[in-house]
């Protein structure tokens, strides 16, 4: 998709443009392939006209933010549980449900769904924002590992520092992610957490594999290599046991302190 046009909504009406506000504007953003045929079937088989509007208001025109908010965007919200709720009551009766300004939940009664939902959006405050697709789509692109200079042509900003600083923002899964960098490295192996054992020497030619945490399964064992077939074999940790790793980097020096047991 090439943006070379910005529409600005004034008292007037809604005003074309014949460039964006600033050079970086000026791009093209790559698109999926399920979003490409969900635009084609959006234009019909009639050939692409360079300056027919995708999405227009009722008579064909741009549309306006404030009709866009209360037709387009809120109801969906509503359905979706992102903001309020309906609830089928019984046949003929639809309960909505909405905050207030207060954050007060809010309910009434209804003979439809579609009335139910109509009014869940025009009275509900808050919610979900139009503009907050864009920092989702930013802070999915960055988390998922595209380069930010990627990311920030993609988006049309003049300086990365927006894209990083205004944009994007914090995964719920952050420490997970964080957990899994480390998952395979060699320095995240370490000793059994076990006392040693007279018994549990292992038979000469025969190493026990070292053991590691796997995070990625969200065990809380440690697991000893891999038994016969491929699949691992995992001792519990003792309750109330917990492992603590500290990574000290000086240059190229890095350190590694285990405590003994808890």
């Amino acid at each position: 998709m090439h943006v070379a046009q910005v529409a600005v909504e004034t008292h007037g009406g809604v005003v074309r443009r014949a460039y964006p506000k600033s050079r970086a504007g000026v791009r093209a953003v790559p698109m999926p392939p399920f979003l490409v045929d969900e635009l084609r079937q959006r234009r019909g088989a009639a050939s692409p006209d360079g300056q027919a509007l995708v999405f227009a208001d009722r008579a064909g025109g741009a549309q306006r933010r404030s009709n866009f908010r209360r037709r387009v965007w809120l109801p969906p919200l509503v359905r979706a549980g992102l903001l309020g709720r309906v609830t089928e009551m019984a046949p003929g009766r639809w309960q909505a449900a909405w905050p207030d300004g207060d954050g007060r939940e809010q309910r009434a009664e209804f003979p439809t769904e579609a009335a139910a939902v109509t009014h869940a959006a025009a009275s509900a405050v808050g919610g979900l924002r139009f503009h907050d697709l864009r920092h989702s789509y930013i802070t999915w692109l960055v988390t998922d590992g595209v380069p930010v200079n990627v990311v920030q042509r993609v988006v049309g900003h003049e300086k990365a520092s927006t894209t990083l600083d205004r944009y994007t923002h914090t995964p719920d899964d952050h420490a997970d992610r964080v957990r899994l960098t480390f998952a395979d490295d060699s320095l995240t192996f370490r000793p059994s957490p076990r006392p040693a054992d007279p018994g549990d020497t292992p038979s000469p030619g025969r190493e026990r594999s070292p053991q590691r945490d796997d995070p990625r399964r969200g065990e809380t064992g440690v697991v000893e290599g891999s038994a016969p077939g491929g699949s691992s074999r995992t001792t519990q940790r003792p309750r109330g046991v917990q492992p603590l790793r500290v990574f000290v980097c000086f240059g190229d020096v890095k350190a590694r302190r285990t405590d003994k047991s808890a």
